[in-house]
């Protein structure tokens, strides 16, 4: 069976990785072009392109799939399946139709819940129990095609969208290379998502990541996780951007954005609700540190506060 690819970041980069050493042939990546990357905004390709060229696999790299000269290299290897892992690129009817048993998408979240582009932060940010890999068949709608396989990830207290994001890469690593066993076969049984539970995993944007510390301290916990590896949540201390990467929800009292203690096991600030231990934070320019190292490079005293407006 003939598997060709469509992907982009380190998530999908797992799952060819995969089906590769399951011994599928793939004819064909697809993958965005490359950016600009890293201090000197050098042209990067995708992690899915690096694997893809050290395997020796013919990759395309279009803008768009609207025309049919875009189209024509996916349509010329007359593939039986097309993989689509977080490509990043809309497909077109044209192209859904194109492989013989269309195309199977691998999604980060237990489908209806979460369609979108953000499943695995919009999960901890909502501090959901649970969340999963769901392989679809892909149709015209936004992640609303039916339901192939599922497979429940539970989602730790301590984790963070890096950490979720690592494991549900190799679950979607799996569960791909056993769908596409099963597929030839027809012991996929397709089943149609319900109208009950849909919800939509909107783009992270930068400017979510500001911290407002009026809001319950379980929130911004939970905000602090889910934006760890990005965008990193912000805050403000005497107008300088900090960044926080851990922290934990505790049971205290004070103004919002007050600092009730700063020490080595964490900086602890007050909230709407409750209050935060900040164990991980960072300065501009510099690395993440532990509170006690952070706070010898920026001294913060009990009774000053975090800026309530940050940016």
């Amino acid at each position: 069976m003939k598997v060709a690819f469509a992907g982009t970041p380190e998530f999908a980069a797992s799952a060819l990785e995969a089906i590769l050493a399951a011994g599928f042939e793939v004819p064909l990546v697809l993958t965005q072009p490359d950016r600009p990357a890293g201090r000197g905004m050098q042209l990067q390709p995708s992690p899915v392109k690096q694997v893809a060229l050290a395997a020796g696999i013919p990759v395309h790299q279009p803008e768009k799939l609207r025309t049919p000269e875009q189209q024509a290299p996916l349509a010329a290897v007359q593939c039986d399946v097309l993989v689509v892992a977080a490509y990043g690129i809309i497909l077109p009817q044209a192209v859904l139709d194109l492989p013989r048993y269309g195309c199977l998408n691998i999604h980060a979240s237990l489908l209806p819940r979460w369609r979108g582009a953000a499943p695995i932060h919009r999960a901890i940010e909502a501090g959901d129990a649970e969340t999963g890999i769901t392989i679809m068949q892909m149709d015209a709608g936004l992640d609303t095609g039916p339901m192939l396989m599922k497979r429940v990830e539970p989602i730790q207290p301590d984790d963070t969208t890096g950490s979720l994001h690592d494991r549900l890469a190799w679950v979607g690593a799996e569960l791909i290379v056993e769908a596409l066993e099963a597929l030839p076969a027809g012991k996929l049984t397709a089943t149609p998502q319900p109208a009950e539970g849909v919800s939509y995993a909107a783009k992270i944007g930068k400017a979510e990541a500001a911290v407002d510390w009026t809001r319950p301290a379980i929130e911004i916990e939970r905000a602090v996780r889910a934006f760890n590896p990005f965008p990193g949540a912000l805050a403000s201390f005497d107008g300088t951007p900090v960044k926080l990467w851990r922290a934990r929800a505790i049971d205290a009292t004070g103004t919002p954005g007050e600092v009730l203690l700063a020490e080595g096991a964490g900086v602890i600030v007050a909230c709407g609700e409750g209050a935060l231990c900040v164990t991980e934070l960072q300065k501009p320019g510099a690395r993440r540190l532990p509170a006690a190292d952070f706070l010898r490079g920026m001294p913060i005293a009990a009774g000053s506060r975090f800026d309530l407006a940050t940016g």
